[in-house]
């Protein structure tokens, strides 16, 4: 016997006493994003590496060092890291020719090389939304609405609201200019990571992690710095205006100027939420504005929003949902009897299970107490009187009825 091939590493299996949990964050999804007008779209797992490369930015920690990407036919192929996917699918196919705002979402699977850690898996799943076609603040007021509703749908709801504006790129250069003066002479103290960023893309310092590089970002001079307002007027009105609609729909948020957010391609509004559950902050969401993305991509320049969450994270911070009993167990003294009835209840619109170990009649009225929420006896007496007895396990009520009267009663009493 050969050696046992495990999982690979940063990968988990979704086991059946889990998938209820999934089935249930999926569904929240769908029915919170269709009722504000957003279809679901689904795109390849793997794309051409240069639509990362292009749309989420050669200076990101994902391109550089995270994506699984591999050589076939002489096409440089990629997983999917994140969802620019979704972009690409909405150049390709004319969605821009669609009436405004164009709102899709997704989810489904994600790939990045990282170490695994708690709630950081290799392959990961993530549940997101887009909107395209629309500039103004509305937007963002939706889509940070619409973020809200649905994490209190999955419940949670000990929720803090981080927003940021990071300017357009006509005043993002002044800013970045700064942020390199004041870091100048601590550039030698900055990470490896960040003394690239510091040539690459100075914005990004702020989303260091590590905590030497915190420390040097917390100093009076330089917080001077990330603190001011460099925003143009342009950005800063879009802003004003995004506070005003969060305040009339009732959503607290603070602002935090450390918010940058880890991709190239966000511009104006960012932001991040943050769930209290179980005593502890975790970081469920983040999205922003990347009103210049599409047109990087070669696609006709249309303003876009939208958010991503990990699932995986999510499903840590609620309880676990139980597998749903079985409607029916059937109980027989004949299987082929047993097979008949549960099939006829199956077809009535019932999930029902029979013994195809065709163990004591005990044993199986054993199980069925275990796992269902009716028995049904359909033994040689009630084979020959073409009815049955339904037995409701919690009540411990039984009776003989035809198999007209059985769907019915299952109806009312499931």
């Amino acid at each position: 016997m050969g050696k046992i091939i495990k999982i690979q590493k940063g990968c988990k299996d979704i086991l059946p006493e889990n998938v209820t949990t999934w089935q249930f964050i999926e569904e929240k999804a769908r029915e919170t994003f269709s009722k504000a007008g957003f279809k679901e779209i689904r795109t390849p797992i793997f794309e051409a590496t240069e639509l990362f490369q292009r749309g989420v930015g050669d200076t990101t920690d994902i391109v550089n060092k995270e994506m699984y990407t591999f050589e076939k036919s002489e096409r440089s192929i990629t997983l999917r890291p994140e969802n620019t996917a979704g972009v690409r699918a909405y150049i390709e196919n004319g969605m821009h020719k669609l009436p405004t705002p164009v709102k899709l979402y997704y989810m489904g699977p994600m790939f990045r090389y990282e170490r695994p850690q708690a709630g950081r898996q290799r392959q990961f799943s993530q549940v997101g939304v887009e909107m395209f076609g629309i500039e103004t603040p509305i937007a963002d007021a939706e889509i940070i609405a619409l973020a809200v509703d649905y994490l209190k749908s999955v419940g949670l709801n000990d929720l803090d609201v981080e927003i940021n504006s990071i300017g357009c790129p006509k005043c993002r250069d002044e800013y970045k200019n700064k942020i390199k003066e004041v870091l100048k002479d601590e550039l030698p103290n900055l990470c490896e990571d960040c003394q690239v960023r510091y040539h690459k893309n100075p914005l990004r310092l702020l989303d260091c992690k590590v905590e030497s590089c915190k420390k040097i970002f917390e100093k009076p001079e330089i917080q001077k710095v990330i603190q001011s307002d460099y925003i143009c007027e342009e950005c800063s009105q879009h802003f004003e205006e995004l506070k005003l609609y969060l305040e009339k729909l009732n959503i607290n948020y603070k602002i935090n100027k450390l918010l940058v957010r880890g991709l190239d391609y966000y511009n104006r509004t960012v932001f991040e939420i943050k769930s209290n559950n179980l005593g502890t902050q975790n970081a469920v969401c983040g999205g922003g504005r990347y009103d210049t993305l599409v047109g990087n991509l070669s696609g006709q320049p249309t303003p876009a929003i939208g958010f991503a969450m990990g699932m995986e994270r999510l499903i840590s911070l609620i309880p676990q949902i139980e597998n749903p009993k079985l409607d029916v167990f059937v109980v027989s003294d004949n299987i082929s009897n047993a097979l008949y009835c549960a099939q006829k209840i199956r077809e009535m619109g019932f999930s029902a299970e029979f013994d195809l170990n065709n163990r004591k009649f005990s044993k199986q009225l054993e199980k069925a107490s275990k796992t269902a929420k009716f028995a049904v006896f359909y033994c040689e007496n009630e084979v020959q009187k073409n009815v049955v007895n339904i037995k409701n396990l919690s009540l411990s009520t039984q009776k003989e009825v035809s198999f007209e009267e059985l769907g019915s009663i299952l109806h009312n009493e499931r």
